[in-house]
């Protein structure tokens, strides 16, 4: 497969490291040369410095029999553009762009041959948004994707004692529910992939991903572990983008307080959103947490744009009690850090969730599961 990058930032050098080696054909394109000089010594692909909307450059990156373009610059208008020159002029079969900004990304009918060629809009708060409020309706989960339209799901779940399956082999699973077509996809024992088989047994503290009919998942889930309690209470840290998006998605559904150090940022929300509680302090302050009875908390979502505010939250959080942590951390570094901790439950990564939603809807199948592998907990 043929593939031209534009952007390598945290999502373009994701996809470019979870794709190299695979027989796949892959160029980054980016304007910082240094960065793409380290970039291809560490990987197996080309790289190519200059602007990535021109058509010259284009033209040099092989889009004229590229199988996909990969538009995420920092830039929403050069990515539309690149992939309205890459339509233009080479009709590139399938084109993804990073679109951030709610003022092109809401108007669906731009979006098409006739106007806009882009076949993939990647937005990465609205992903993320997607990614975290999939892991609030079904507590328990590790991450929850959606597939044909919203009509099957790909769930990921920690096997644990009290499962009907766990240390059972995987061909009892359709005895256990005759009704119910599950299809494991992979296992991760110990931080390593298990090839799924009939005779597989399933044990306590595997991580197991499966296919399955929306409707379906929570009875798959039922089979791996004791299912959790539905969520009632949600405590959101940080009102920027995601936290504002997250806050609209949830809060007709469940108890939502949103806690926003920034008074101006804090009244702006507490006008626009109906029923979630807005909260002026520190989501890291001990005294208001407990004044917001986190023991009773069912989920804590850190999402501000600080890492180590998120981190550190949470882990305070985990401490007063509450019942689970969801974690949003842009460097690769802390997600390693932190993950399997017994303070942060899940931790989210926007450039995995990112290639997780919208390349396993672009990519053939057997390219999504290299993306499982490489990154179970963020696939």
């Amino acid at each position: 497969m043929k593939i031209v990058i534009l952007g390598a930032g945290q999502v373009g050098v994701s996809v470019a490291e979870a794709l190299a080696g695979e027989a796949n054909d892959i160029t980054l394109v980016d304007s910082d040369a240094a960065r793409l000089r380290t970039l291809q010594d560490r990987l197996d692909i080309r790289t190519l410095h200059g602007h990535a909307s021109y058509p010259g450059l284009l033209a040099d990156a092989g889009i004229e029999d590229a199988d996909l373009l990969l538009a995420v610059t920092n830039s929403d208008e050069t990515n539309m553009m690149a992939c309205q020159v890459a339509h233009s002029l080479y009709r590139t079969p399938t084109k993804i762009a990073r679109v951030r900004a709610l003022e092109y990304s809401q108007h669906g009918k731009l979006f098409c041959n006739e106007a806009m060629p882009v076949d993939f809009i990647i937005s990465p708060e609205q992903l993320v948004t997607d990614y975290i409020r999939e892991l609030i309706d079904y507590p328990g989960a590790l991450q929850v994707l959606d597939f044909a339209a919203g009509r099957v799901k790909l769930a990921a779940i920690r096997a644990y004692y009290g499962g009907p399956m766990v240390g059972h082999e995987l061909r009892q699973l359709r005895r256990h529910m005759p009704d119910v077509d599950p299809r494991v996809a992979a296992i991760f024992r110990h931080g390593k992939a298990i090839q799924p088989e009939g005779d597989t047994v399933i044990q306590p503290g595997d991580e197991v991903f499966f296919l399955a009919a929306t409707k379906d998942i929570r009875q798959v889930m039922g089979e791996l572990r004791r299912l959790d309690t539905p969520n009632r209470r949600i405590l959101l840290a940080g009102g920027g983008n995601i936290g504002r998006r997250l806050a609209h998605a949830i809060e007709d559904k469940y108890h939502t307080k949103l806690v926003e150090k920034h008074p101006q940022r804090a009244r702006d929300l507490a006008a626009e959103l109906n029923n979630a509680i807005v909260l002026v302090g520190d989501a890291a302050d001990k005294e208001l947490l407990l004044e917001e009875r986190i023991e009773d908390t069912d989920v804590f979502a850190a999402v501000t744009n600080d890492d180590q505010a998120n981190i550190l939250s949470a882990m305070l959080a985990k401490q007063l009690g509450v019942k689970r942590t969801i974690t949003l951390i842009n460097r690769a570094a802390y997600v390693d850090l932190v993950e399997g901790s017994e303070a942060i439950d899940v931790a989210v990564s926007p450039s995995q969730a990112t290639i997780g939603r919208r390349l396993a809807h672009a990519i053939e199948d057997k390219y999504h599961t290299k993306l499982v592998e490489k990154h179970p907990q963020r696939a």
